[in-house]
């Protein structure tokens, strides 16, 4: 996507790409709170129909306020566009709708968000889409599960909850051997930390309810493209399905987008604080943190991305009840799902965002009872460590 920002830092990019001219000279994007938009004339009309002439026709299909934040994070993310979604799902569920259908065939990261699971094995699978959940931090377990008919590999990366990395670039060479594409949800990096579409990916998923917006008061979503065709069959799915976001709620997101890096650098210091003294903490039998040496993937960290992020899982000593127990306890991390806001969240995904997996997918995935997840905030370091330590010692 061609910008007057393009030569542009992070930083700048993340404030002034995607603004709107407007007529009274507001330096933030006005609300364009309209069902529908009045053509100059007939001839107008036709025109826009016919996408022969760009403008607006139906808030469903496109808005000044919404096109704003696309073009933000399609910059972001160095791609040739970007579509607003009403949530993360619909932009998980309409690039499913997109590129699989009857006898059509998926290689998906095992260890997935939730929902992005269940809805391929509990909805998708009645239409004769097929799937395959497989561990995609194994290169060759990727490579082996194409079959003739895959049309997708949608991969997670870092994996939720497990914090486990996945190849980028090796699943892009593997996807397009095949003949494929590959998706990337890379909500858990946000552009700031991992751009996929430079390493090859063809499709960026965002949850944009979680590190894009990171005030925890929008749900919202976003998909990135790059390349024209592929954005095009996506959009035209969209708009007839009509998972798009409302203009209000997509100028809340481009809000907190404004200071994206900001929050990103201050809750990451913290992550990578917490993680050390998790490691070391004698209740604690271990800690994923991809800014940690004894993560497994560390090198991989390094090369694709530009910062560890600000999610980590760590195993309690006493399993599920010390798990519980944990989470009880904290008075400053808040027990809820979801994250990526400014405040720090605690969770226990074996018992709520994954419960739905059997025992078996479970544990193949490595969602075990004693894991924590900990979405890590920009509180001050120190109250974060006390409230940590503080609920370890009830153990």
């Amino acid at each position: 996507m061609a910008s007057h920002t393009d030569k542009l830092g992070f930083h700048s990019k993340t404030i002034h790409s995607g603004q709107v001219e407007e007529a009274a000279g507001s330096i933030t994007t006005p609300i364009f709170q309209t069902s529908t938009f009045a053509f100059k004339d007939a001839n107008h009309g036709a025109d826009l129909f016919a996408q022969k002439t760009e403008g607006y026709i139906y808030t469903r299909m496109g808005n000044p306020t919404t096109k704003a934040l696309e073009e933000n994070v399609a910059v972001l993310e160095n791609g040739c566009g970007a579509l607003a979604t009403s949530s993360g799902m619909a932009a998980v569920t309409t690039v499913y709708m997109t590129f699989l259908g009857q006898e059509l065939h998926m290689v998906s990261t095992d260890c997935l968000y939730g929902p992005s699971r269940v809805v391929m094995e509990r909805d998708f699978s009645r239409f004769g889409v097929e799937y395959s959940y497989v561990n995609t931090s194994n290169i060759e377990e990727v490579e082996q599960s194409f079959k003739p008919n895959t049309r997708l590999l949608f991969i997670e990366t870092p994996a939720n909850p497990t914090i486990v990395l996945t190849d980028i670039e090796a699943c892009a060479d593997i996807a397009h051997e095949h003949g494929a594409l590959l998706a990337v949800d890379n909500t858990f990096m946000s552009p700031y930390l991992q751009r996929p579409l430079d390493l090859g990916a063809d499709i960026v998923v965002h949850s944009m309810t979680k590190f894009i917006n990171g005030h925890s008061d929008v749900v919202a979503g976003m998909i990135v493209c790059k390349d024209e065709s592929v954005f095009k069959q996506i959009r035209a799915v969209l708009h007839y399905m009509g998972g798009t976001i409302d203009p209000h709620q997509a100028w809340l997101v481009q809000r907190g987008l404004k200071t994206l890096p900001l929050r990103m650098d201050r809750c990451q210091d913290n992550a990578l604080k917490l993680a050390k003294f998790l490691e070391d903490h004698s209740k604690v039998n271990w800690v994923k943190y991809p800014g940690l040496r004894s993560h497994p993937q560390y090198e991989l960290a390094k090369r694709q991305m530009d910062g560890p992020g600000a999610l980590l899982s760590f195993g309690v000593k006493g399993g599920l009840d010390a798990g519980r127990t944990i989470m009880n306890t904290v008075s400053l991390a808040t027990l809820a799902v979801s994250l990526g806001g400014i405040e720090t969240l605690i969770q226990h995904p074996a018992s709520m965002t994954h419960a739905a997996m059997s025992n078996e997918e479970s544990e193949k995935a490595g969602i075990t009872d004693d894991l924590v997840r900990l979405s890590v905030g920009c509180e001050d370091f120190k109250d974060l460590k006390e409230d940590l330590e503080q609920a370890l010692s009830t153990l």
